[in-house]
């Protein structure tokens, strides 16, 4: 039996502009779709707002590799949970009023929807330098958005450097005032819980693999770091698990970049910095930053940029040793004025959603058997380099 598939010109625009994105639209050929899916899994909606970004963090997160971004806006993120993506400028296929109301209908779902934010919020003059969108003729603030949407909603993530601790545009002289979202909503006295997923851009696998432990087990099946961070992604030292470790313990450092020995005197950055870089690998599985025989930038770090640049700078340490390799990660003193901008620790783990992010179930579980908090980090960050 072959179902019908008409919809009227009028309907047609209406559900774009509550589509999920240009991909979903491809689902709205049938009209029973959207009753049908509301049976069948339960809707978590999610408002994707975009502030003081270059947009690499979306453009990151759409080019997942398992599970696809198809399979990420149509099919269910776990089992009986669908990731509704209610708004998004770059991706929805709706615009202009039809795109606010989108968002808008989506915030009336007090405690319901999980925001997700994308660059730094701008809050000098009442954030004047960034507006999404208008009402009555006035154009409105990212800030405006950021505080309203962020005291109703289940949680907050901060896709990027930018939208956790404000990055590239709250660089020294930081003219426009621009924060992360969890210090705008602490200035404001806003407890939403918030959760930071640095990076320029963070791997979609922390981004997709964040959502997938939320929608799984609730805010307390996700653990943080001091910085808000997902152990699951985060825990590690960078220096600690590079592939060119051996040659800075036996002092062999390159001096060229075409040179395949340690780069840190050409700068690297990876003794102060954690992520999973050198065992995930970017770019499908491909490789990444050292692997490219580039030194790690320290991207994911707190206080990116000013406090790790020159980027080509040999990092200038407090002490310096070289421990032998052990189990529990040593790590090395970060230089003088990195900032570490308090964030609101949740409970960590990461839930598997394909091959890419299938390593967090088990640290989920570990953890939780261990109960071990962020012992580890404590114990590294005691040695020195």
């Amino acid at each position: 039996m072959q179902m019908e598939r008409t919809v009227s010109r009028r309907h047609f625009v209406e559900l774009s502009g509550g589509s999920v994105a240009a991909l979903g639209m491809l689902l709205y050929r049938f009209p029973e779709f959207e009753q049908l899916l509301a049976e069948a899994v339960a809707e978590i909606p999610v408002i994707w707002l975009q502030a003081g970004t270059c947009t690499g963090c979306s453009v990151s997160v759409l080019n997942t590799l398992s599970p696809k971004i198809q399979n990420v806006l149509v099919d269910p993120v776990v089992p009986g949970k669908h990731f509704s993506l209610r708004y998004h400028a770059t991706v929805m296929a709706g615009s202009g009023d039809l795109a606010m109301k989108a968002m808008e209908d989506t915030a009336e779902m007090k405690g319901k929807y999980l925001l997700i934010v994308e660059g730094a919020v701008a809050t000098k003059d009442d954030g004047v330098y960034c507006a999404i969108g208008e009402k009555d003729g006035q154009g409105i603030t990212a800030l405006e958005h950021a505080e309203r949407l962020g005291r109703d909603a289940m949680a907050v993530v901060a896709v990027g450097t930018c939208a956790a601790y404000g990055g590239l545009p709250a660089a020294n002289p930081n003219p426009t005032g621009c924060q992360g979202i969890g210090e705008v909503l602490a200035d404001r006295a806003i407890n939403t819980p918030v959760i930071n997923l640095p990076g320029c851009p963070p791997h979609p696998d922390w981004v997709i693999g964040t959502v997938a432990t939320i929608f799984l087990g609730g805010l307390s099946a996700v653990e943080v770091d001091d910085e808000g961070r997902p152990l699951a992604f985060y825990e590690k030292l960078i220096h600690d698990y590079c592939q060119r470790r051996s040659f800075f313990d036996t002092g062999k450092f390159a001096e060229k970049l075409s040179e395949p020995y340690c780069l840190f005197h050409l700068g690297c950055k990876g003794p102060v910095s954690y992520a999973d870089c050198p065992t995930r690998f970017w770019n499908s599985g491909t490789s990444w930053c050292i692997g490219a025989s580039h030194p790690c930038i320290g991207c994911v770090h707190p206080g990116f940029p000013d406090a790790v640049s020159p980027i080509y700078r040999k990092l200038e340490l407090t002490s310096v040793s070289v421990p032998a390799r052990t189990s529990t990660p040593t790590s090395t003193e970060a230089p003088e004025g990195i900032s570490r901008p308090a964030a609101i620790a949740l409970g960590v783990g990461g839930y598997a959603v394909g091959a890419g992010v299938a390593t967090g179930v088990a640290y989920a579980i570990r953890k939780k058997k261990e109960g071990k908090g962020s012992s580890d980090r404590e114990q590294s960050e005691e040695a020195g380099k």
